[in-house]
């Protein structure tokens, strides 16, 4: 059995990474750590010492070119003290077996980075991007979710259906091709969908608030250990986060996420 040692990554724009924190350790992770950008730059903190690595919400570099853009191209070319590529210590973590998981600002990176959903395991290559609501807003709201359970993705296992807040304002899904959408269903890459209230998937807004095809709200890779998604799940770490608590609604809280990253690792 080994331990989970979760890193958040800060700096930038992000703006929930204490939350994210909170959320990794009441999940029961071994050691949790928030490190600016610059302090891997630096290696004052190395990713080789954490198996799961956390890019939380927020609006990295202002959402200048596009939600995530810059902050992509940081990671593909900034080089540590010791001359490695920031994004070949994200890979090497992979690798090894470890887990990435992307929030929202965090969703938006790992897309532009080209390691989700990466179809067919064609991963750094960019094959979707998230754009602007339908809605031409910015969407603040709670939202119905279902989590395929024939996903590979670890993160959702047992929780086919979830209640959590979003707010963002590029949320949509956007796909190269219709093949390419085609490839994602086949081969079960679409972890999270938006929802009605009885769990149908679908396209009407409200309830999908972006416009995203085939509601999708989340994504994965074939190892199912790099997951994406658009809504908040380190915003409901307690019963009394439910808009309707008082009324006895509580549900799954969005921990249960984090909670089987964990459990994934301690188990292996």
């Amino acid at each position: 059995m080994q331990e989970a040692h979760v890193l958040v990554l800060t700096g930038y724009g992000t703006n929930c990474e204490r939350e994210t924190a909170y959320a990794a350790r009441i999940a029961g992770a071994d050691r949790v750590e928030i490190a600016h950008l610059a302090d891997l730059v630096a290696e004052r903190v190395c990713i080789a010492d954490f198996n799961f690595l956390v890019f939380p919400g927020g609006f990295l570099d202002g959402d200048n070119l596009g939600a995530a853009q810059a902050a992509a191209l940081r990671l593909k070319h900034t080089q540590t003290r010791s001359g490695r590529l920031l994004l070949d210590d994200i890979l090497d973590l992979h690798q090894r077996g470890g887990l990435i998981l992307g929030i929202c600002n965090g969703f938006q990176l790992l897309v532009k980075l080209g390691l989700l959903p990466a179809a067919g395991g064609r991963y750094l290559e960019r094959q979707v991007s998230l754009g602007h609501n339908d809605s031409a807003r910015f969407e603040d709201r709670w939202v119905h979710l279902a989590c395929p359970q024939q996903s590979p993705c670890v993160f959702t296992r047992d929780l086919p259906r979830l209640f959590l807040p979003i707010r963002h304002g590029e949320g949509k899904i956007v796909v190269r091709d219709e093949a390419l959408l085609q490839e994602l269903v086949e081969n079960n890459l679409i972890a999270m969908r938006y929802t009605d209230e009885t769990g149908e998937p679908t396209q009407s807004y409200p309830a999908n608030p972006n416009g995203s095809p085939l509601a999708i709200a989340g994504l994965t890779d074939p190892s199912g250990r790099i997951f994406g998604l658009m809504p908040h799940p380190e915003a409901y770490n307690d019963a009394t986060n439910h808009p309707a608590w008082t009324r006895g609604e509580t549900g799954t809280p969005g921990t249960a996420l984090f909670t089987n990253g964990v459990r994934f690792l301690q188990g292996q």
